[in-house]
């Protein structure tokens, strides 16, 4: 056994040839990309600790919170995903304190492409985690706001004229062509700049700043072949799987038996072993 114990996301690291994953599982830090090429077995311990405060719980909310957790926990209410509905101000946030520090500091509207061209929003501390989480292999911020709430309203703005999400099958298959991004940037600016001049009127032009000279950055992921058919493991139905290790995008394992998406099993405890080749 290579290593057993709850699991998180995977910490990722971007380097210019290709993106380094570790795992961590229990008080390890397993080095993923070793394991490229190899016959991996991951066996689900039946067992899930809530990532917040660790108690047992019979269901994962949220990749990895207990109910009450996710209950209470401002980040895990609707408006973290839907940021243009941030209810601070009616004084009903969940955690003012975190919404000080995690909402209420300069976020980013970037253009990336997962599957295709999209939209989204990051804090700058998660500039380019965010983007090597969705498997995008390219990216490039296009603006820098003054709240969370305000990147919300930016994003609604944008994705009138291109998508806002990752259509994660054809990510996983690399079915992905490489974009101009400083001209999707500049085509997307013409088609919202009526929008985008309403928010500015209406929040000041300190509130937002486009970016003109950002240079994309461009992600390599560290896959040896990637699947032409996508079949999920679901950990939930199967507590075990078995194959070789293709490759690594995202969040996802690919193996040639399949895929998963180890964030989904954040809390889990698991087993990890090499099987001899």
């Amino acid at each position: 056994m290579l290593a057993s114990g709850n699991i998180n996301k995977m910490h990722t690291e971007w380097l210019p040839d290709q993106v380094q994953y570790h795992l961590p599982i229990g008080d390890q830090l397993v080095d993923i990309n070793a394991l490229i090429g190899r016959t991996i077995h991951i066996d689900y311990q039946q067992q899930i600790n809530c990532q917040h405060c660790g108690r047992k719980t019979k269901k994962s909310f949220n990749q990895g919170y207990c109910y009450p957790c996710f209950s209470k926990l401002a980040r895990c209410d609707s408006c973290i995903v839907s940021p243009e509905k941030c209810h601070f101000e009616q004084g009903s946030c969940r955690e003012p304190d975190w919404a000080e520090q995690n909402c209420f500091v300069d976020h980013y509207v970037y253009l990336a492409n997962s599957s295709g061209l999209k939209v989204g929003i990051t804090r700058g501390s998660q500039i380019p985690t965010r983007w090597i989480d969705q498997g995008a292999i390219q990216a490039l911020p296009i603006l820098r706001v003054s709240t969370r709430q305000l990147s919300g309203l930016c994003e609604v703005v944008f994705k009138q004229y291109t998508a806002d999400k990752t259509n994660w099958r054809k990510m996983l298959k690399n079915e992905v062509d490489i974009l101009d991004m400083r001209a999707e940037r500049d085509r997307l600016f013409d088609l919202a700049a009526a929008d985008l001049q309403a928010l500015e009127d209406k929040y000041g032009l300190q509130a937002i700043s486009r970016i003109l000279d950002a240079e994309p950055t461009e992600i390599s992921f560290p896959v040896e072949q990637y699947p032409t058919k996508v079949v999920s493991f679901n950990l939930d139905k199967n507590p075990e799987l078995v194959g070789k290790l293709m490759g690594i995008k995202g969040q996802y394992l690919i193996l040639d038996s399949g895929v998963i998406n180890m964030r989904k099993y954040s809390g889990y405890q698991l087993n990890l072993s090499v099987l001899e080749d």
